[in-house]
């Protein structure tokens, strides 16, 4: 069993309505709810002596047996009077949602739509998921109004709008239909038109035959309120969970604060752009004035990701004995309770990539440090777990720490939202839920020096790290190995865009080249004012 994700863990803001019994209680899963009406229908038979037709809940308190609240409300198509229905409830592997629905017995105009009902998260997520097979069409899907939807290999994106719940079969069939609508209309008016639409259309065709795997989709949450259901079987990058902070239009859209930043900065004055050391404040000298010491801590003002509000982050320089220096910072807000850290390396690119790999073979191997940069991939064979590029940022901790803040949020995720007793809700199938507590079990088992495992780092980067216990001398539990970084990562990172040599004569081409241009466009102009020549046209 393997798995595979690229998710972060970032401690939630505590609020009234995720910290409260009662949002807790009216947040239950279906299978929760319907257990609860069971139990007190049979404790009503019994203190009656005599048992209820099925389907006869009226002598049950009616708070106890309402699932769904129903509403009264106004139909927009024939301004008669309808029903809407809401379900408060939480979905596994995700968080609390609201599901709406509406029905007018005037003119059958029904509407189903789905809301996030909890808060904006403070980060955004990218899920990306490759289907090569059929059971992958069966995996949940949750679209909220602000997410982004893509059908990477036909470069199709539906933009943010209604809220989903369906799997990825339901979503793919939807776009199908709304492309497919109006092309006989299409083709008698725009021909070309219908013909680009409908090529799209057969190939949405095939890929939901099975006839083209694989393929990729993707979805961009800024608000970080959608999700695709992970499996333990996802390997390698076939499952990318990528969390990530808003840019300043995200926010603005998500009328968290302002796209402009000077309105930014009008609207929180108390923001600075000086950077200052913590320790020479008294002294007014910026960072640029000031020698970064190691083991000094800096502190400069930043806005935070969560709520755009003033915070302050912090940062500190160290030197890891037989590697490099690094950058420590972290980053806390006192008015939504965000709260990160990071670590980043510096130095040049290196020619090729490094391969760490680390035998677990006793519990003291559990305390080494371990340095896992953010372009680096961590995977653990025997545990069948499979971490992507990206995942929790670059973190400086040990072999130990790194397995239980992966397997707390991996158990957050897929059994319970709230309480880790849960297991895993009434959707989840038996088979899956058995592999995942199989998977948990020898991730403790692990965790707790009680199996030999291996721990391998692939970084393109060269700039993760694992403490030798024998430096400076070789130590026999790990293996380093140097590679060639393969055309992928080195377009992931961004080095095929890299020029350091022949940029100079490359621009100065360029200018000569809108030299030529304007010279043309002017000898141009003048033709077009002089036509017949500066004698006339005798």
């Amino acid at each position: 069993m393997e798995h595979s994700t690229s998710e972060s863990v970032h401690p939630q803001s505590e609020s009234p309505l995720n910290s409260g019994t009662a949002h807790m209680d009216s947040f239950e899963d279906i299978g929760k709810k319907v257990e609860k009406i069971s139990i007190s229908q049979m404790d009503f038979d019994r203190r009656e002596g005599t048992p209820s037709p099925p389907g006869n809940n009226d002598a049950i308190d009616e708070d106890q047996q309402q699932i769904v609240d129903e509403i009264e409300s106004l139909c927009m198509n024939c301004h008669g009077n309808g029903t809407t229905r809401l379900l408060l409830t939480k979905i596994p592997f995700f968080r609390e949602i609201i599901l709406m629905s509406f029905d007018c017995p005037h003119c059958r105009l029904q509407n189903t739509e789905i809301q996030s009902a909890g808060e904006i998260q403070q980060r955004g997520t990218r899920y990306t998921f490759k289907l090569d097979r059929n059971d992958d069409f069966e995996r949940q899907l949750v679209k909220s109004d602000t997410c982004i939807f893509r059908i990477e290999d036909l470069d199709l994106e539906i933009p943010a709008g209604r809220g989903l719940l369906t799997n990825v079969e339901g979503i793919l069939v939807m776009v199908l239909k709304d492309l497919e609508e109006k092309q006989p209309e299409r083709k008698r008016a725009f021909p070309e038109l219908y013909t680009s639409i409908d090529q799209i259309v057969q190939k949405l065709i095939k890929m939901m035959n099975g006839c083209s795997f694989p393929f990729r989709i993707s979805l961009d949450d800024p608000a970080g309120n959608s999700s695709i259901e992970p499996s333990p079987s996802d390997s390698g990058a076939k499952y990318i969970r990528v969390d990530y902070a808003r840019t300043a239009e995200q926010n603005a859209t998500l009328s968290l604060g302002y796209a402009d930043e000077e309105t930014a900065e009008n609207a929180t004055p108390g923001a600075s752009a000086h950077v200052v050391p913590k320790l020479q404040e008294d002294k007014g000298e910026g960072l640029e004035d000031a020698e970064i010491v190691e083991g000094e801590v800096y502190t400069f003002p930043s806005t935070c990701p969560g709520c755009t509000k003033p915070c302050s982050t912090h940062m500190k320089m160290m030197d890891i004995p037989h590697f490099k220096q690094v950058v420590i910072m972290s980053t806390n807000c006192d008015h939504c309770g965000y709260r990160t850290n990071e670590v980043k390396t510096g130095g040049e690119v290196p020619e090729r990539g490094r391969c760490i790999t680390l035998d677990v073979k006793e519990t003291a191997d559990l305390s080494r440090d371990i340095l896992k940069s953010e372009s680096c991939a961590f995977a653990c064979p025997e545990l069948g777990l499979d971490i992507q590029p990206g995942t929790l940022g670059g973190r400086f901790t040990t072999v130990e720490g790194l397995l239980i803040q992966v397997g707390d949020d991996l158990h957050a995720k897929v059994f319970d939202t709230i309480s880790k007793d849960a297991a895993g809700g009434d959707s989840m199938a038996v088979e899956r839920k058995e592999k995942w507590f199989d998977f948990f079990t020898n991730l403790e088992l692990a965790t707790k020096g009680g199996m030999q495992f291996t721990v391998v780092l692939r970084d393109p980067l060269a700039s993760s790290y694992v403490q030798s216990l024998c430096a400076p001398d070789p130590d026999p539990q790990i293996k380093i190995e140097d590679y060639e970084r393969t055309e992928e990562e080195e377009e992931d990172l961004g080095l095929k865009d890299i020029k350091t040599e022949g940029y100079a004569e490359d621009h100065a081409k360029d200018v000569a080249a809108i030299a030529n241009v304007d010279n043309v466009l002017q000898i141009a102009e003048g033709a077009a004012d002089d036509p017949l020549g500066s004698n006339g046209g005798a």
